[in-house]
Order: C-alpha cells, then structure tokens, then sequence
C-alpha cells in the first residue's frame, strides 16, 4: 500500500459503512515493514469499531469482514510465490485438481497471460488469440469517452493490474487497482515494486511453466493496489473521476449493486467504463439478480443490453446517479485456458456518466 495513495483517497471503514453508511476514516497505518513508499506489512484500523485490517504483502485487506475473508483465503494469504519451478509442480501434482493451489495457478495463468505475456520473450506468437485482451478493451472504452479521462481513477476487478497501468498512463492522475483476488494482486503489486511478473503459465492439465520477465510501468508512481470489495467500497462519496469494470458485472452476487456502489464514489460529471459478456452463473450470481438470461417471454426476450441501458436510465434512482452515455456491442474478449484452449467473448461496453442530480440515496453500497 502506497502511502501517498492512503493519504490521497482517505479510506473509511468499511465494516462501518455496511453496517450503517458511517463513514469513518481509517487511522494512519502501524508499519511493520516497508519499502520506500510501500507499506508491505502494517495493519490498518477504525477508531470508531476498533476493526483492524491487515496489510500483507503491500495489499490492505480493506472489506466488511476482514473474518470471513480470512477464514475463506487463508491458504493464499499464507501461501508462496517464491518457489523453485520444480518444487511447485511437485505440489501442484501432490494437492491434484480440483485444490485450491490448482485453482490459484489456473487463475494465475490465464489471467497472467492476458495482462502481461506480451513482454514475456518466451511466448510464442499464437496468431489466432494475443495477449492484451484487456488493454485493448479498456483502449475501445477510453476511445468513446465523451470527454478526457481525468483522475483519481478506481479500475475494479483490475486482476494482475494491466488495466490499471494503462489508466495511469491514459488519465496522468493517481489509479487505484483493487479486486477481491489475492494472488492476483500479489502478481500486481510485484511488478509495480520491482518492474517484473512472475507466474505459472499453464501448458495443459497440471502442467505449468514458470514464466518470469520484465514489465514496463511508465507511470508506476500514480498506481497501487487494494483488496476491496466492489459491493462495498472503502471509499468516501464522490471519490473518483474515472472508474473501470471490465468483465466485471457477470463476476458480481448483485450487479445493481455494483453499479450503484460506482456512482456512490464517483463525482459528478464523473465517467464509468463497464464492459460485460453476461457469461452468468448462479455460483456467483443469483439468477434474479441477472441483467438478462431468463424471462424470454418479457418485453427485452432475454436479452442483456435493454436491462443494461434501462439500470443506466435517467429514470432509475438505484443506479448511484450513473446514466448512460455511449455503447459498443461486440467488443473482443478472451481468456487462455492452455496451450490448446482459448475461450472466446463478445463484450457489451458502455459508458455511464455520473449526473449532477442529488439523487444518491438509493446508491449507497451495504
């Protein structure tokens, strides 16, 4: 955790905030280490509640219930990223499929890939899938924007942090990248540290190479990374210019929410990217809480984008203030699963513009 970004966007507690909209600054943090201007180990605390929330490995813990997110993560949060090549394999053949470690390293890969394998000098030119996936899909969104982007800008489900960077050097203002994913993060705030990344890039099954190359930041020193839930920002109201949801909306339990959590801490006048496949699945989202996918015989049949359009309408007080402004239909997206399978979407980018309207009461997240 930066703390020239701590002193900047002042987080309030967010235990407090869900509880009862208080929004209660966090004390300066207690360092236990650090380097330069991060703060690798500290611990983070509400004067109000007494809630502590720890930061390991650079990256705060800041959501409503630092117990469950440890109790629910505690194998990652306790984990390496330090390990010899071999001794990784040998654990991730011991643990099998289906384990956590299994699942960190397929997030790691696919993730790890699109974000940073095109500075990697091992990867090999795949010509029907290229890395990127999510700067280009940021680039589609800054490109329609009706005005410049400006700062501080909020890029959630920022994952290993691409996006994030490219914010940074599109806006010239401090960024904020956060996400619920520990070991992404991790994979972050590493090369925003030490300028490379560091993951296993999956061949096939539980095969992994591990890939670890130099990445440039051009605009390192505006940039950090949180955790943060994107239901229940740590933020003050009307925090941020600019905020990102790139595939973001589908990976949420309520997306309303989400949108009206963004509203909530953007300014007015301030501009939202969202960029959604609706891949849904009631593992993480409730089918009733869907932008679409069901309820074929209503007047949209089904389809995603009129729900979209109508959560951003002028007349929906639940949206945080956030109204629609621009959209593109078919924005490439994709995911590397291994060597021999890519996953392919079509993206709904919209833009949303924060209205001037005291009209956010609805759009209070918790």
């Amino acid at each position: 955790m930066r703390l020239s970004h701590f002193a900047a966007l002042r987080p309030v507690c967010p235990r407090c905030a869900a509880a009862d909209g208080r929004q209660e600054a966090l004390s300066e943090p207690k360092i236990f280490a650090e380097d330069r201007d991060h703060v690798l180990m500290g611990l983070l605390q509400c004067p109000s509640c007494g809630q502590e929330y720890p930061i390991i490995d650079g990256l705060p813990l800041l959501v409503p219930s630092v117990q469950s997110y440890v109790s629910q993560s505690l194998p990652v949060l306790m984990g390496r990223d330090d390990l010899p090549e071999a001794l990784e394999s040998l654990l991730g053949d011991a643990a099998g499929p289906g384990s956590t470690l299994d699942g960190v390293r397929q997030h790691l890969s696919s993730y790890g890939w699109d974000h940073w394998a095109e500075h990697d000098p091992l990867e090999a030119r795949w010509p029907e899938a290229q890395p990127g996936a999510v700067s280009r899909c940021l680039a589609a969104g800054l490109a329609v924007l009706p005005r410049p982007a400006e700062g501080p800008a909020l890029d959630l489900g920022c994952g290993p942090g691409r996006s994030s960077a490219d914010l940074a050097e599109a806006t010239g203002g401090l960024v904020l990248g956060v996400d619920l994913s520990f070991p992404l993060l991790r994979l972050a705030a590493r090369a925003l540290r030490d300028g490379r990344v560091r993951y296993p890039r999956r061949r096939i099954g539980m095969v992994y190479d591990m890939r670890d190359f130099a990445v440039p930041l051009a605009a390192a020193e505006r940039l950090d990374f949180w955790v943060c839930d994107a239901l229940a920002l740590p933020f003050r109201d009307e925090t941020f210019g600019l905020a990102s949801g790139l595939n973001l909306l589908d990976c949420l339990s309520s997306p309303m929410t989400g949108l009206a959590a963004v509203g909530r801490v953007l300014r007015r006048g301030g501009q939202a990217i969202f960029a959604s496949p609706y891949d849904w699945s009631p593992a993480v989202t409730p089918a009733e809480h869907w932008l679409g996918g069901h309820s074929q015989r209503a007047d949209h049949h089904g389809a995603a984008e009129p729900l979209m359009r109508r959560a951003l309408s002028a007349d929906n007080p639940a949206s945080g203030g956030l109204r629609l402004s621009a959209e593109r239909h078919d924005v490439p997206w994709q995911v590397r699963v291994h060597d021999r399978a890519i996953m392919r979407y079509k993206s709904h980018l919209v833009i949303a513009e924060k209205s001037g309207k005291n009209d956010l009461g609805a759009g209070r997240a918790g």
